[in-house]
């Protein structure tokens, strides 16, 4: 092999998508769409790897300001070209180009399938996992109804452009994030989470008592599903993280039974996310849950 490095150029994509093929895990399919020309707004270095003039294998670092402490790295290399040191070669340049980051942050942190090729290659160059994320359906009619009184916790629908909700799904995404800081502010959650082009087609929130009577969120949903199928609803579930571990259960698994009440909802959780964890982790083992494909890890140097 003749091999070489150079910067991305423009109609990389093409060249390398006709030899990678489809994408071999969910994660590679995210990732590629990042794989682009060098930048310094925001920052991010993109290198490729030629095999006599041909591309064969890529990989990026770049940082984002809504998770600072950390930059993501992504590399593919084509399977006729593995185990032959191009992806550590690549690796050791990206982290070379790290330390002239501008935020002076040079940590890296990376997304896997686990027992995929890349988290063999992420636990090879010493990234650990720190986090676990799955994506579970919750079946229709499986929990039991709760039972609200005039004086006690309430449902409603909420706007997603109300600030009450949205400094509740601000507060709750830099709670259950704490693993890897955000810096989730309102203007962020809004364009984010919430905005109609994310998809968000709509809100509940269950107060702990009456609006009326000063009642404040305790859980809250979005939905990103505009048209109702048979298939499930994908559902941003989060609650107040100041809650007791009891109550914020209590509350999560209240709305969830109300939210999966007809029709079969999609919730993506975090380890870190414990209520909504303790309480997906009782219905997958009742069968009233299921995991929908594999678990993602995420890891970081």
């Amino acid at each position: 092999m003749a091999i070489s490095f150079r910067e991305w150029r423009e109609d990389d994509d093409l060249a390398l998508i006709q030899l990678w093929g489809d994408p071999e895990t969910g994660e590679a399919a995210q990732f590629r769409s990042v794989l682009r020309p060098s930048a310094n707004e925001p920052w991010s270095r993109c290198i490729v790897a030629e095999d006599d003039g041909v591309p064969v294998a890529a990989g990026v670092v770049y940082e984002t300001s809504l998770h600072p402490d950390r930059l993501w790295t992504y590399i593919e290399v084509a399977r006729d070209n593995r185990r032959a040191g191009l992806g550590s070669t690549l690796l050791g340049m990206l982290r070379k180009e790290a330390e002239n980051a501008p935020s002076g942050v040079t940590r890296l942190r990376a997304k896997v399938a686990p027992d995929s090729a890349g988290a063999a290659f992420a636990a090879a160059a010493g990234l650990e996992p720190i986090q676990r994320s799955r994506s579970v359906i919750v079946e229709p009619g499986k929990l039991k109804l709760p039972v609200f009184e005039d004086h006690g916790p309430q449902l409603e629908e909420a706007a997603t452009g109300s600030v009450e909700l949205t400094r509740a799904v601000a507060d709750f995404y830099n709670a259950v994030h704490d693993w890897d800081r955000a810096d989730m502010g309102l203007g962020r959650a809004q364009q984010m989470l919430l905005h109609e082009a994310t998809g968000a087609s709509g809100a509940v929130v269950l107060r702990d008592k009456p609006k009326h009577e000063g009642g404040k969120i305790a859980a809250f949903a979005v939905s990103y599903t505009s048209e109702r199928t048979d298939a499930p609803a994908d559902v941003l579930l989060g609650w107040d993280t100041s809650l007791e571990e009891t109550e914020a259960e209590a509350a999560v698994e209240s709305l969830l039974a109300m939210l999966a009440y007809q029709y079969p909802v999609q919730l993506e959780v975090d380890d870190s996310m414990t209520a909504l964890a303790k309480v997906l982790d009782r219905l997958l083992a009742a069968g009233a849950a299921r995991q929908n494909g594999p678990e993602t890890l995420i890891l970081s140097s």
